[in-house]
């Protein structure tokens, strides 16, 4: 099945940014604006939401359930797409604490997009993946026989998606950079990325999981290790959704310096990260650095 939303789309703008803190150290950087690619999928939730999308379609299937937490992009991603395609979601929610509250900006957001909201406790939602407590998660959130996308969107599929992207980066930079959740991202653009170029993720949580799970996705999805890729962990800044002020007001800044509104939950972080490695020295002078700029505000 066709469907406008789901045709593939012009490559995402590729700008330089002229900032004199990379300059003084003799790196170069570049933005990938990824959050252009599409109006309400912004980004990496495009790219791994629509071959998703089209093998919904495909198989007949007119209901999406998936997962995250409760300031997920990926949630209002998903619910925005089930609303351009005429598709019911579902989004089970980490946290049942959260069941009697208002809803969030994020999750409202997402209601008002029509998804249904399903909230469970957070020893269930840690172990989703296990096949006898996703039929029972589905079976309570009366969405069993629904098309199934993971936390974060990151499956095979996906990561043929992400892929793409590093196709049209190829040249583009020495080190192509990008925020990490879940890690598909950085899974599928290494994959796509020319031979002698790296991969460099900034995980947005804590915990030094990623590694391990990324090697898992690359192969599921190409068979074995793709791409040279590594992660900069340390600048997850308390966690997940976590802001504080330093790092609110360096994306304020970096807003003022470089003209686009800067989403603080991954993008931010990421920034961060590039500015605080390159003060550092670890990128030799005369690097490319190409930022890759996965969600809005």
């Amino acid at each position: 099945m066709t469907h406008p939303e789901l045709l593939p789309r012009p490559p995402s703008p590729l700008v330089e940014a002229p900032d004199e803190r990379f300059a003084a150290h003799g790196v170069r950087l570049l933005l990938k604006r990824d959050d252009l690619v599409h109006p309400e999928l912004p980004g990496n939730k495009w790219r791994k939401l629509a071959p998703n999308l089209r093998a919904a379609l495909d198989a007949g299937h007119d209901r999406l359930v998936t997962f995250g937490g409760a300031y997920s992009n990926h949630l209002r991603a998903t619910a925005a797409a089930g609303r351009l395609l005429g598709l019911r979601t579902v989004g089970i929610v980490r946290g049942d604490e959260l069941a009697g509250r208002p809803l969030n900006d994020s999750l409202a957001r997402c209601a008002a997009d029509g998804m249904r909201l399903h909230f469970t406790t957070r020893a269930e939602y840690r172990r989703k993946t296990e096949p006898e407590t996703l039929a029972r998660l589905l079976a309570a959130a009366d969405a069993t026989g629904s098309y199934v996308v993971p936390e974060g969107g990151s499956n095979t599929l996906a990561l043929q998606g992400c892929a793409e992207l590093g196709r049209e980066l190829r040249g583009a930079g020495d080190v192509v950079a990008v925020a990490c959740g879940t890690g598909g991202t950085l899974a599928g653009l290494a994959a796509g990325l020319a031979p002698g170029q790296r991969a460099l993720g900034v995980p947005v949580l804590a915990g030094g999981f990623l590694s391990s799970e990324i090697r898992s996705l690359q192969s599921r999805a190409f068979g074995g290790p793709a791409g040279d890729w590594t992660l900069a962990e340390g600048f997850d800044h308390g966690g997940y959704a976590r802001v504080p002020g330093p790092l609110d007001d360096f994306a304020a800044d970096f807003e003022s310096r470089h003209g686009f509104p800067v989403e603080r939950i991954y993008v931010a972080k990421l920034l961060w990260a590039l500015t605080a490695l390159t003060t550092s020295g670890t990128f030799p002078e005369g690097t490319t650095l190409t930022a890759v700029i996965t969600a809005h505000p």
